[in-house]
């Protein structure tokens, strides 16, 4: 088996992501610094981060909509240009007076990512074959963590070294790149699958059909005690660090930032070994191992501070992450109707239950203190992955008595006169 990297196609999309995504982060860890540095305050630090949750909500059915009606390629590009024109109006932020400024580019730059990520993650599997899917997927999260890893400390240093303003015109830089490998794309390696129309009813075929979808119903609730666990571990991280451990503010730096060598790790093995695996064991086994190891971190200062254990354990908990992510990706794509509309709901979905995690560790906390809600973020990523052992957790689709796997998600192709065109292929006990 050869990894997705022989699409041409693919390399060129995976490779706009790279460069979207560091700049993404590079503005991801620079504006929070830029708003704390103005403000002084917590509470305007915690409404960029809500900010940056609430275009995948609100937007999640423009989305479907967006992506139901134009190009792929196309949209792709479009966002990205406009991603580089939104984050401009950062070069004329001098003070807190022009907060508001910050602000609506947080928001403009969230809504870019609430399309751009699922129309990316939707048109994926007309870049490679069905086989070479998870590897796909993997080398994404790969390149996503790869862009984490050299954005955020590179926005914190630019900041250091000069003003907002080099860290806009390098995030610029970043955009227009990303637009470029887009637009250089080759056309040929890309089939088409069938989509909904546009103009259907989007009640019948948008977000709320997505979210009612009975073979993935017990995903997205995986994805909400997920995003919760998630909301969670945003709000307590710091508090674990500073008041558990008595670490200082480079060690909340450098536990926050190794966790990426993990999911490096994990995604590189998945991604260019090629490695077979059904997307659903993955994503039991990256969310069982995800709690176990954090209900570890958490109880561990019981027997010590030092941190080099902590150091360990955080490198280990990336890999589970990649294992995690990539299985409701794979999933989504290889299950779902009408994937744009059911990626749409999957950003939303993390959202809320982000939002959820982000209000009850600022509420709760003071009431029952740090270890009980780290002990239940632990747990909800158990859960998360213990919802799906049930039978009905997804559809599965039979073909000639035995469960489908990645490839049997192809398409069949047919070609005519008019050139090459997809035609679906119903299996054997597939329900619509």
């Amino acid at each position: 088996m050869t990894t997705a990297l022989r699409s041409p196609v693919f390399a060129r999309v995976l490779g706009a992501g790279l460069v979207s995504d560091t700049g993404d982060w590079m503005l991801f860890v620079a504006l929070p610094l830029v708003v704390y540095r103005f403000t002084g305050s917590a509470i305007g630090t915690s409404l960029a981060f809500v900010l940056e949750l609430l275009p995948a909500v609100l937007l999640a059915p423009v989305a479907a909509r967006l992506i139901a009606r134009f190009d792929r390629r196309r949209l792709l590009i479009g966002i990205s240009l406009v991603q580089a024109v939104a984050v401009a109006p950062l070069f004329f932020v001098r003070s807190a007076a022009e907060l508001p400024v910050l602000y609506v580019v947080i928001v403009l730059q969230a809504s870019c990512a609430a399309v751009f990520e699922p129309a990316k993650d939707s048109w994926l599997p007309e870049l490679v074959a069905p086989d070479r899917l998870v590897s796909a997927n993997a080398l994404v999260g790969l390149a996503q963590n790869i862009g984490r890893l050299v954005g955020g400390p590179l926005g914190g240093a630019l900041l250091a070294f000069g003003r907002l303003d080099l860290v806009v015109a390098v995030d610029i830089v970043s955009f227009l790149g990303a637009a470029a490998l887009l637009w250089s794309a080759p056309r040929t390696g890309i089939v088409p699958l069938p989509t909904r129309a546009a103009t259907d009813d989007p009640v019948a075929t948008g977000v709320l059909a997505a979210l009612r979808d009975r073979k993935l119903r017990a995903l997205f609730v995986s994805v909400a005690l997920a995003g919760a666990a998630q909301g969670l571990f945003l709000v307590l991280f710091v508090l674990f660090v500073t008041d558990s451990l008595n670490g200082s503010d480079a060690a909340v730096g450098l536990l926050r930032g190794i966790q990426a060598i993990g999911s490096i790790a994990a995604g590189a093995a998945l991604g260019f070994l090629a490695i077979t695996a059904r997307p659903k064991r993955l994503l039991i086994i990256g969310a069982l191992a995800f709690g176990i190891v954090s209900l570890l971190v958490w109880n561990l200062p019981f027997l010590t501070t030092a941190l080099w254990p902590y150091v360990i354990l955080f490198i280990v908990v990336g890999a589970p992450g990649v294992l995690l992510t990539t299985g409701y990706i794979s999933i989504i794509q290889t299950t779902a109707s009408d994937r744009g509309a059911s990626f749409a709901a999957f950003g939303l979905v993390n959202a809320v239950g982000q939002g959820i995690g982000l209000l009850a560790a600022g509420l709760l906390q003071p009431v029952t203190g740090l270890l009980p809600l780290l002990e239940t973020q632990g747990c909800l990523y158990l859960l998360s992955g213990l919802v799906m052992l049930g039978p009905g957790s997804f559809s599965r689709r039979y073909r000639g008595g035995r469960p489908a796997t990645l490839s049997d998600s192809v398409v069949a192709v047919r070609r005519d006169d008019e050139g090459i065109r997809p035609q679906a292929r119903h299996d054997v006990g597939e329900t619509t």
